[in-house]
């Protein structure tokens, strides 16, 4: 039952390892994966076989001697602790219904039902029912977003929206829609204060909102080296390879494209 399978596996167990020994033994450099093909002519309790395989290409580097490349760097100043601290706040913020006679405002979370319609008719993904977003953070398209401000609950509103010629949706870029929107919840967001209660819900040594401002400092000075330091090292490699001549395996590149 099992021996075609176990046959199979050893074979191509012992097919691995004897091409692995043959291609160390030559000093090649195999690029993606080899094309084998058993011979018909094996000897008794044996197995040849053709293995069809590229290699790493010898690369001839040019005259770099006029390369130049720009070598970043960056330093965590007050502005940019200031901004992953108001992140942090946003992650642990909270939302209370807005009173029905407010409209809303950005930063409220809304929950609407839309339709679009391109020339009277719908298109896919023109209509939703309880779709919720925040209002300023991106989340939709600017003209949309801009619409539902002031809007209060119960309320309906019809507005044009023009998709931009880049829009993802390829079926209605560049084209304009009619959306109705109706208001069905808006609610206003809270962000907690900044102070020892909320350095402590971060976990900070010590609680203080000095303690939370040095660690967040820590760990932006350690993720902008990171950062940085890859950055001047792909600038090194661009220069690199836009002065060298190499001839890239196919193998190589129908991985990369598949």
């Amino acid at each position: 039952r099992y021996g075609y399978s176990v046959q199979y596996e050893v074979m191509n167990d012992k097919l691995g390892q004897a091409f692995a020994q043959a291609a160390n033994e030559a000093d090649l450099r195999v690029a993606g994966v080899p094309n084998i093909t058993q011979k018909d002519n094996s000897p008794e309790g044996q197995m040849a076989f053709d293995a069809t395989f590229e290699v790493y290409p010898e690369v001839k580097l040019g005259d770099i001697t006029a390369a130049e490349v720009e070598r970043v760097n960056a330093d965590v100043d007050d502005a940019a602790i200031d901004k992953t601290v108001d992140i942090l706040r946003k992650q642990r913020r909270t939302f209370a219904q807005r009173p029905a006679a407010d409209g809303a405002e950005a930063g409220d979370r809304v929950t609407i039902d839309f339709e679009g319609k391109i020339d009277g008719e719908p298109f896919a993904g023109g209509k939703a029912e309880a779709f919720q977003f925040l209002i300023g953070e991106g989340q939709m398209l600017e003209q949309f977003d801009t619409a539902v401000r002031g809007m209060k609950v119960g309320e309906s509103k019809t507005f044009p929206l023009q998709f931009p010629a880049d829009y993802h949706g390829q079926d209605v870029a560049g084209k304009e829609a009619d959306f109705m929107v109706t208001m069905k919840k808006i609610e206003a967001q809270h962000l907690p204060t900044v102070d020892e209660g909320f350095a402590k819900s971060l976990g900070i040594a010590g609680g203080t909102v000095e303690a939370l401002r040095a660690d967040v400092k820590k760990n932006l000075e350690r993720e902008v080296k990171f950062r940085v330091l890859a950055r001047n090292k792909a600038a090194v490699m661009d220069a690199l390879v836009n002065n060298a001549e190499l001839d890239l395996p196919k193998a190589l590149v129908d991985a990369e494209l598949e």
